[in-house]
């Protein structure tokens, strides 16, 4: 590894939970370490809170809540604060950018260049929107009614470790416009960046005990989180089976939640389309992040009549794609997130080949760097979509080819699966580019583009990808109740 990737450790500070505006230890007093993945050396010591921590930050938030100053405070106001957290990350980009970096293994190009500034417009846009929510007024002969928009008291939010601040951020700026106050917990792979939301809320002028932030197991911590009766919202990204498991915590009281979880993508090649700019999209789609992202176009589906010409370029594209150190600006994929993801990447290819499926690239760890997570950017072809390569969420760097012959047969194939969060079409017929599209079974669709996304519209699975939408005023109506109030004239 180079030189940088150390010395950038001096910027790492140890984790401690934010409670009340405040950094404090566990109750406990117990910690564990967050490993660089590119290393697999210790990055920083993580308080490990628990079951109590997770007691207490709830009634801090629930006591500051119904305490009014924030629930209550002028949307103006709340606004002004957010906005100036949105300037704040831009003012640290760099900083957070090489946390994030260091932390997940991601290279610090998506890092600074999207992650982080996605985050800041994240509150941006959230804090702006707040302001111009349209309020219903119905006239009756005799009354009048209106719908009120009210927050909805404490937030859960549990954030996954592919993309922690962005995801993070993504969240807690609607909860927090909509006037709520929030308990995150983020992954225990990569809580390093998630913990110095905490120095900008309090920088920023937030109240003490309106943003509240976890470190620990989901075991305890986000069992708590998503049990607690004080909660009255939960808002979780991850594995579809743990989003199951929180789904049946949080029916105990009946807690409204907001699930985004697995996705195995179909990104669909016509005949028709721009091959270099699918070849260059579906690149993009699979390896970015190193193939760590729920949206990823893991299916690519290529019609018969230019599959050989296709795998060709694809393949050729593959081999340019520099693995190495994630702090290097030339860097295009970094290391997988633990030794443990590395090992499931790996198996997967193993199991695909072991199915019959074809190796045009990679499909091992890049040898020259074995102290760290690093997978060869790898390509599968002559694919089933039955094989369980083409059924399973690999969550890495390993795209599976699949031949089809008609338009017919790729939208049979496309929802032929448990999964339906995203999906691509390349295609220079705009009108099979829309049939298409309403044809597939998945929250997110993308013709001729992948990963553009505009804050206002929807986001969310169908089927075993999630439950519910967030985006827009469909955040706003997740995180707040409804109430209608009648007057008689």
């Amino acid at each position: 590894m180079t030189k940088g990737l150390v010395a950038d450790h001096t910027i790492i500070q140890d984790a401690k939970l934010f409670i009340n505006g405040e950094y404090v230890n566990a109750l406990s007093g117990e910690t564990f370490d967050s490993i660089n993945p590119a290393t697999n050396k210790k990055l920083a010591t993580v308080a490990n809170g628990g079951k109590a921590d997770a007691k207490l930050a709830i009634e801090v938030a629930q006591r500051t809540f119904a305490s009014g100053i924030w629930s209550k405070m002028p949307v103006e106001e709340r606004s002004k604060i957010l906005c100036r957290m949105s300037d704040l990350i831009m003012e640290n980009v760099d900083k957070l950018a090489y946390v994030e970096t260091l932390d997940v293994g991601k290279p610090i190009k998506e890092s600074r260049g999207f992650d982080i500034p996605r985050a800041a417009a994240n509150f941006r846009f959230f804090a702006e929107m707040a302001k111009y929510m349209v309020h219903e007024h119905y006239d009756m002969s005799n009354h009048m009614s209106y719908v009120q928009y009210a927050p909805a008291g404490v937030t859960s939010l549990i954030i996954p470790w592919n993309l922690p601040f962005m995801q993070m951020t993504w969240k807690a700026s609607a909860a927090l416009a909509a006037g709520n106050t929030v308990v995150i917990k983020p992954a225990s792979y990569t809580p390093l960046s998630a913990v110095m939301l905490g120095e900008i809320a309090n920088e920023a002028g937030l109240p003490p005990g309106v943003l509240n932030i976890l470190t620990g197991p989901g075991s305890t911590v986000g069992t708590v989180m998503a049990t607690h009766p004080s909660v009255r919202r939960i808002s979780f990204v991850g594995e579809s089976n743990t989003g199951k498991t929180v789904m049946r915590n949080a029916a105990e009281n009946l807690i409204p939640i907001s699930l985004e979880l697995g996705g195995k993508s179909a990104n669909i090649v016509f005949e028709d389309a721009d091959l270099d700019e699918a070849v260059a999209g579906s690149i993009e789609a699979i390896y970015r992040n190193q193939g760590e992202i729920c949206l990823a176009g893991s299916r690519i589906l290529v019609q018969e009549s230019i599959y050989d010409q296709f795998l060709d370029k694809f393949v050729a594209a593959v081999r340019k794609i520099k693995v190495g150190d994630p702090t290097d600006e030339s860097t295009d994929m970094g290391a997988l997130v633990s030794q443990g993801h590395l090992k499931s990447v790996d198996d997967y290819v193993q199991i695909g080949l072991a199915e019959g499926a074809k190796l045009a690239y990679g499909g091992k760890v890049v040898a020259n760097l074995p102290e760290g997570n690093f997978y060869e950017p790898t390509v599968l072809y002559d694919v089933d979509n039955k094989m369980r390569i083409a059924q399973e969420e690999i969550f890495g760097p390993v795209p599976v080819i699949i031949p089809f012959k008609t338009e017919e047969d790729a939208i049979n194939i496309a929802n032929d699966s448990i999964y339906g969060l995203a999906g691509v079409v390349w295609t220079n017929d705009l009108r099979r580019g829309q049939r298409v599209t309403s044809h597939i079974h998945s929250g997110l669709l993308w013709v001729n583009c992948w990963y553009v996304r505009d804050l206002r519209t929807p986001f969310g699975g169908a089927k075993a990808s999630g439950i519910g939408r967030e985006g827009g005023r469909h955040s706003f109506d997740f995180y707040t109740e409804a109430k209608t109030i009648t007057i008689k004239k």
